[in-house]
Order: C-alpha cells, then sequence, then structure tokens
C-alpha cells in the first residue's frame, strides 16, 4: 500500500489533445498525442495505446487527465512526456479518464 502523502506527490492535470497521430514504431500499436496543459505545463507529448477504442479524428478538441510529473520515457523514437489516464476494460480497451466538464488546461487533479 502506499500512504497518502505518496499519492500527494503524483501530479496529475487536465490537458486537451490538440494533435493525434498514428505511431506505428511503437512495439505496441499507439498513437501520439501532442497535448495542450495550459500556460504552466505547456504542449507535452505522449505515446497512449488506445488505438482499439478511439479514431485520431475523434481524440482532437477532447480532455483528458494525464499523470505530469513522470520522467520521460522513450517509446520507439519519440519521448513520451506523460502518462495518459484510463480505465482498463476486461477485453483490455482503455476508457480515457475526462473531466465531467470542460476546465481549463493545466487544471490541477484533487
Amino acid at each position: 500500500m502506499i500512504t497518502y502523502e505518496d499519492f500527494q506527490k503524483v501530479e496529475m492535470h487536465a490537458g486537451t489533445i490538440i494533435e493525434a497521430a498514428a505511431f506505428p514504431q511503437a512495439r505496441k500499436p499507439a498513437y501520439l498525442l501532442q497535448i495542450d496543459f495550459g500556460p504552466e505545463l505547456g504542449m507535452k507529448q505522449s505515446s497512449a495505446q488506445i488505438t482499439k477504442r478511439y479514431t485520431l479524428e475523434e481524440l482532437v478538441g477532447r480532455q483528458i487527465i494525464a499523470v505530469t510529473n513522470f520522467p520521460p520515457r522513450q517509446i520507439a523514437h519519440k519521448m513520451s512526456e506523460v502518462l495518459v489516464l484510463g480505465n482498463m476494460l476486461p477485453n483490455g480497451d482503455v476508457v480515457l479518464l475526462a473531466p465531467g466538464q470542460p476546465v481549463p488546461d493545466g487544471s490541477k487533479i484533487a
């Protein structure tokens, strides 16, 4: 188990997907997302294994929740700077976590 203090170290913010592209170089099927986290955090890139549930077109403009303070991780030839969060269904699909209503990009998850 982790403590509440451990949980408080994880920074999660809302952001809006500005661009989504196929990422065929990734080992598992994935999209490469450009996400706007507002003026304080700026634009971040993420590799997300969400190809089963979402098309590229429906991702652009969608708000998501991501962990923003993990170290960047190299996926193929790109750096994934944030971890986009979602619920994993029994069939392996991932449903993205999102605010219940629009919020400013960069809003911290409490």
